[in-house]
């Protein structure tokens, strides 16, 4: 079994909570409710910005001119193309999404995800660690997407279905050359290393399922005391 195989098959269980948890069921069902909506575009409008910066610090890392290709690519999509999604949820509550995003958030469950990767591009020379943190985000989003199309409570007179619908192959491309640099970066590493990564793609996956958790419940810093109630 490849490394990427693995890495997949150990992080089902941890999809198959996100698939049940109440931020996707509600997108499944086209009830989200417009304030979690606006909370995850505002969350991840944050979180974007920080993976482009993160792509960015892994250019050094790659050997290959393809593999800085891809990753400019990438930063451009996360510019351009994945505005279309954003789209559709902004459709959904019936605002702009600029004007949406203005409102900025910074929850702690994005915090700790964000640091995450920063943690493993800067601490670690082999950038396997980093594509494992990072590798998680378009395959849960392909996974999810992919098994909403063949649900049959999913609502298709939603909008919110159009989301499903780009999601669905908008990561394909991107999964597989995640995975190939993922088996290509640790061709030579030993067990150790190779179950340090696994963690670091695990650790992401719980991060992708309180990511939107933390949508649904608009998550905020509480301080305690007397002021920070």
């Amino acid at each position: 079994m490849l490394f990427s195989e693995q890495l997949k098959q150990e992080a089902q269980p941890i999809i198959d909570e996100i698939y049940k948890d109440p931020f996707i069921q509600g997108m499944l069902h086209g009830d989200l409710s417009h304030d979690a909506t606006k909370f995850y575009l505002r969350a991840d409008a944050s979180y974007l910005k920080e993976f482009a910066n993160i792509y960015a610090l892994l250019i050094p890392k790659m050997k290959q001119l393809s593999d800085v290709q891809f990753l400019v690519e990438q930063i451009q999509f996360i510019v351009n193309g994945e505005v279309e999604a954003h789209e559709i949820l902004a459709d959904y509550v019936g605002e702009i999404y600029d004007d949406i995003v203005q409102e900025k958030v910074w929850p702690p469950s994005g915090d700790h995800y964000i640091k995450h990767m920063y943690y493993n591009a800067y601490a670690k020379e082999n950038a396997a660690y980093t594509i494992a943190a990072m590798a998680p985000c378009p395959y849960v989003y392909q996974v999810i997407a992919q098994q909403a199309m063949k649900d049959n409570d999913l609502n298709k007179d939603s909008i919110l279905a159009k989301w499903f619908e780009f999601y669905n192959t908008e990561m394909n491309e991107l999964v597989v050359i995640f995975d190939a640099l993922m088996n290509q970066l640790t061709e030579y590493c030993t067990e150790s290393e190779k179950n340090e990564i696994k963690q670091c793609f695990l650790q992401s996956t719980i991060h992708e399922r309180r990511f939107f958790n933390m949508a649904f419940n608009e998550e905020t810093w509480e301080f305690g005391g007397e002021h920070h109630e």
